[in-house]
């Protein structure tokens, strides 16, 4: 039996690439193209730290108090952050997911949202990892197979790195109009607001410059319909995180805590924003059998 805490890694290799998937929160804990990692790694027996790589769902980031409300019925998760007092990164950060098809390069792993207090509504999640020769493509699925309509959002929290690079060096671009203002308890004071100074990602910002835990919104789509967050070294290579057509939140979140890391960066792709269960911002409504499909992935670039 395994001693990671992390459980049964399931390692995805092509020509060029590596990744690697972990059974705990089907997360993405290493991803390297060429030898070079994308994705920061960390100690053989820690759990996954800061939500790395982790899947967020049925929500991503918090509920306040981990109370919330829709449809005229009040509901009470169990506290998850005790030190801000919110239920945090949904149910399935810590669950164990299983494999339901594998190939040497792809693999799709499944793992169900059981009713539970504060969350009456059962969700079948499966989630597949694609490698690819400049990356890594993820797609997840959600079905309603509970008998009444089932409130949903869904993100991942991956981080991301050009290993033969200090994180500091790099340079950060988003080109997001909006973002959300935070209260001491990291969650949002109203909607979203035009960027400031201090918030403004659109043109290149390097990393040892900001320090953000930022949820944008409002942000420019390229011709393929993807929302994008795009790390660049020096030298002009780049690596990014994308969203597709059901992404429409990127969150940006660095850090001095991740092991191993003078300074860690996630930019992590949502469906909806912080809160969501009360404020019903881009909260998606599941009929009975109904499935949702959500994409996103990391690609590298020279």
């Amino acid at each position: 039996m395994s001693a990671d805490p992390t459980g049964h890694r399931h390692v995805l290799t092509t020509g060029r690439a590596t990744a690697e998937i972990t059974e705990v929160g089907a997360s993405l804990r290493a991803l390297q193209i060429d030898g070079v990692d994308l994705v920061p790694r960390y100690p053989d027996d820690r759990p996954a730290p800061a939500a790395s790589g982790v899947v967020l769902v049925p929500w991503p980031n918090r509920v306040r108090d981990g109370r919330w409300a829709q449809r005229g019925t009040e509901y009470q998760l169990a506290i998850t952050e005790p030190k801000l007092g919110n239920a945090s990164h949904g149910l399935l950060r810590f669950m164990p997911y299983r494999v339901v098809a594998s190939q040497p390069e792809a693999i799709t792993l499944a793992a169900d949202v059981f009713p539970q207090t504060g969350y009456p509504f059962h969700l079948a999640t499966r989630v597949t990892y694609a490698l690819t020769d400049t990356g890594i493509d993820v797609s997840h699925t959600l079905t309603n197979v509970g008998t009444g309509d089932a409130p949903a959002a869904l993100g991942a929290h991956p981080y991301l790195c050009l290993s033969d690079v200090a994180t500091a060096d790099l340079t950060i671009e988003l080109a997001a109009d909006a973002w959300f203002p935070l209260d001491e308890r990291s969650l949002p004071i109203g909607g979203p607001v035009p960027v400031d100074a201090s918030h403004d990602l659109r043109s290149p910002r390097r990393l040892d410059d900001v320090s953000l835990d930022t949820a944008y919104t409002q942000i420019a789509r390229g011709a393929d319909g993807r929302v994008r967050g795009i790390l660049r070294a020096p030298d002009g290579r780049r690596v990014e995180v994308w969203g597709g057509a059901e992404i429409s939140y990127l969150q940006v979140f660095t850090t001095d805590r991740y092991p191993g890391q003078e300074l860690a960066v996630a930019i992590e792709p949502m469906t909806a924003p912080a809160d969501a269960f009360n404020s019903g911002r881009d909260l998606r409504w599941l009929a009975p059998g109904e499935s949702w499909t959500v994409t996103w992935g990391v690609s590298s670039h020279r």
